[in-house]
């Protein structure tokens, strides 16, 4: 028998994990490298570079430009805050702090500016979300000026999470404002970093452009996948699901970047998965 097709909220969850899974590797290619802003510029600049292509058989962005200027400066924000929470701690210790912190900022931003309903399954997953988050930072914390960035780049996430809903919802397309989106952030910001850098933006590149170049991909995916998610469902909902990339990002630091993950983080991984679980199943 024929499976039934996924139901409009099923296909925006499923979106969101896999957003949440390559945005995990993004952050880890990231973490790995040497010159962070060298690094990043060389992400979202490939990022740019393979939508490019696309800016010639979608629609201009209509109303959504001023959501994508809103985006933009938003983007710049949240990298320069990331560049520095990766330069002062582990990946382990400041990853789960800046993403486990967006959720909450999101969930009440979407209330606020975009009106969306807020049930208790969605209030209880994406609570259960940053409960776990705080399991995670609770042991090994990050130095104090490390958690002030990571704070920062959560807040700044939760930013660009409403203002990008409200974008993509804007937009004629999905797929014009997922271009016009990663060329913004990437030929802008990207562009900007590289100049900051300038000749170590060089030495960098010709060194590291192949793990640049897979991340700036995978970025496409893990962005690409949510905003498309955020045209569909509840945004609230999806910020929450998009926060598994900590438990992949806790494997993939033990397992990569050898940084040690002891029971509390492992323990707040797990009510990070049973709050998404939530999520998935009662949050519809």
């Amino acid at each position: 028998m024929p499976t039934a097709p996924l139901s409009p909220s099923a296909l925006a969850a499923l979106m969101m994990v896999t957003s949440g899974a390559a945005h995990a590797i993004v952050n880890a290619i990231f973490k790995s490298g040497g010159d962070k802003m060298a690094g990043r510029a060389m992400i979202d600049g490939s990022s740019a570079c393979l939508v490019l292509p696309l800016a010639f058989f979608v629609p201009l962005p209509g109303a959504a430009w001023p959501w994508l200027a809103g985006s933009l400066a938003t983007h710049l924000v949240y990298l320069l805050c990331l560049i520095r929470a990766f330069e002062a701690a582990d990946m382990s210790a400041v990853y789960p702090v800046m993403r486990g912190s967006a959720p909450v900022i999101a969930a009440v931003g979407s209330v606020a500016v975009l009106g969306e309903p807020m049930t208790w399954a969605i209030g209880a997953g994406v609570l259960l979300v940053s409960l776990g988050t705080l399991l995670v930072a609770l042991r090994n914390a990050p130095p104090l000026h490390a958690l002030g960035w990571a704070l920062l780049t959560g807040a700044s996430i939760a930013a660009y999470t409403v203002i990008d809903a409200s974008g993509v919802r804007a937009a004629p397309e999905t797929l014009s404002y997922i271009a016009w989106n990663f060329m913004a952030t990437g030929f802008g910001v990207g562009g900007f970093f590289a100049i900051r850098r300038g000749s170590a933006f060089f030495r960098e590149a010709r060194a590291q452009w192949r793990p640049g170049l897979a991340a700036g991909s995978l970025s496409i995916v893990s962005y690409g996948c949510a905003l498309g998610a955020y045209r569909l469902g509840n945004v609230a909902r999806l910020a929450g699901l998009r926060e598994t990339s900590i438990v992949f990002g806790l494997v993939i630091a033990a397992l990569f970047l050898h940084e040690r993950v002891n029971r509390m983080r492992a323990l707040g991984g797990a009510v990070i998965a049973l709050g998404a679980g939530v999520l998935i199943v009662l949050g519809q």
